[in-house]
């Protein structure tokens, strides 16, 4: 009976399509980190973006343990073996460097992670301030770099956190 059915409807021309709420709507990315200024890190970045918000969920190894800043750049470039290629903080909206959210702020801003005693780290941040693509070039990761940094973003020094170097780094491109 149920073939009958299924059969019945294909050739009415019904046609009947699940898809899990989970993917309505999103977009998403994959990036892979390479290590740079003679570091040993790597790992990769997810970028998804579903109804208006971005979620980025980054896993590395092979970090020194304790505090780094993570920070999106200017460009993509990751060819400098410091990792410099890619420019300073993203900044589309001309503010001065600080915490993500708290008062004045770089779009590229993310802040600060630990890496555990191995050296590993699960970076995750959500905003609605970024997209995957789209015409708001204030919004738009794409064309970016992602930096991880060697120490921690104090929030306060001009422009840049006083982060350090540049220890992997990855280019946000399709």
């Amino acid at each position: 009976m149920k073939k009958i059915l299924l059969v019945l409807l294909v050739a009415s021309g019904i046609i009947v399509a699940c898809k899990s709420s989970s993917n309505v709507n999103a977009n998403s990315l994959t990036i892979t980190m390479e290590p740079k200024s003679g570091s040993n890190v790597n790992g990769t970045a997810t970028f998804t973006e579903k109804n208006g918000e971005v979620t980025l969920l980054a896993k590395l190894t092979g970090l020194t343990p304790g505090i780094h800043a993570i920070h999106i750049h200017e460009k993509s470039d990751c060819s400098a073996a410091d990792g410099t290629s890619t420019g300073g903080h993203w900044n589309p909206t001309f503010k001065k460097h600080g915490k993500f959210g708290i008062n004045e702020y770089h779009r590229g801003d993310i802040g600060n992670f630990t890496a555990d005693v191995y050296g590993n780290a699960t970076v995750f941040f959500k905003t609605k301030e970024w997209a995957i693509g789209g015409t708001d070039e204030t919004k738009n990761i794409i064309g970016k770099g992602l930096i991880v940094h060697k120490d921690s973003d104090d929030f306060v020094t001009q422009p840049t956190g006083n982060a350090g170097s540049r220890v992997a780094c990855s280019g946000i491109i399709k």
